[in-house]
């Protein structure tokens, strides 16, 4: 938040296509706002009016195509015009998945799964390393919604997230959305998934809306990111607070992107779930 604004909720908001004509006019009282990078690495108009909101607030750049599980490495034409981006926006947050997304020099328009094993752990360290050093900051890796699980694969999620910081000194985002996702779907405990996190390493939550659906019997969930933060997500959230403490959190919206004011709610919801931990801190 820049100087002589006002004292910012520490949740913020996606800034979605339909809100950039909304915002400056209304400034909303929200702690940061999240850009897309892919959105933006061609510059025009829509950046330009991005950057005017930065009289007003602080962003964090969520990036969705680095592809930081390519055996190939990254791409440097990519990188670079990430680097760009951030240089130009200085953004207080800078994220990227635990996923893979390009072979060949082929963008593919999903945020893929990884096996979790040694190798695919040398080859994300290696990028996440090439990745800090290029933008000479610490990046946050963000845990994804998984569906599916590998049978070779000999580490855990949490712990494969672990080994990266351990490796790389990178930081984490806890998608609390995604971890109630991934341990609905694979039947795995949400607080152990917590416990095997690096208290250290947490960087920001983000909370998002997913959908229940029916594979021939089996309960699947689904993270579309197109709807209110589901009570279950609210609940885990307030143990990741219990155990990492506050930290910037973010409303993300996709899908079905809704009124401004319906993201404005659920960044408050979050700050009453921050400030009621805060006062029991306190007690």
């Amino acid at each position: 938040m820049a100087d002589g604004a006002p004292s910012p909720l520490p949740t913020g908001i996606g800034l979605r296509a339909r809100h950039l004509e909304e915002l400056p006019v209304r400034k909303p009282d929200v702690g940061f706002l999240e850009i897309h990078a892919e959105n933006y690495l061609n510059g025009g108009p829509a950046l330009k009016r991005v950057e005017r909101l930065r009289a007003d607030y602080r962003f964090s750049l969520h990036a969705v195509g680095l592809s930081l599980g390519s055996a190939e490495g990254l791409d440097a034409v990519h990188l670079a015009r990430v680097k760009a981006l951030v240089d130009r926006l200085q953004p207080d947050l800078v994220s990227d998945h635990l996923s893979w997304s390009v072979t060949s020099a082929t963008y593919l328009n999903d945020l893929l799964p990884l096996p979790y094993t040694e190798e695919s752990l040398a080859v994300v360290c290696r990028n996440v390393e090439r990745l800090q050093e290029s933008l000479g900051r610490r990046v946050l890796v963000e845990n994804p919604s998984s569906y599916l699980s590998f049978t070779h694969s000999t580490i855990g999620e949490a712990e494969f997230l672990a080994a990266i910081v351990a490796r790389t000194g990178c930081g984490l985002l806890c998608d609390v959305n995604n971890i109630h996702v991934t341990c609905s779907n694979m039947r795995l405990d949400p607080t152990a998934y917590l416990d095997a996190l690096p208290r250290s390493a947490i960087g920001e939550f983000h909370l998002a809306g997913h959908v229940i659906n029916d594979a021939d019997g089996e309960t699947i969930l689904i993270d579309d990111h197109g709807s209110r933060v589901a009570e279950p997500v609210w609940a885990l959230l307030r143990e990741a607070l219990a155990r990492f403490g506050e930290q910037p959190t973010l409303i993300e919206w996709d899908t079905d992107v809704p009124d401004l004011d319906v993201l404005i709610d659920e960044a408050a919801r979050a700050d009453r779930e921050r400030r009621a931990f805060h006062m029991g801190a306190a007690a």
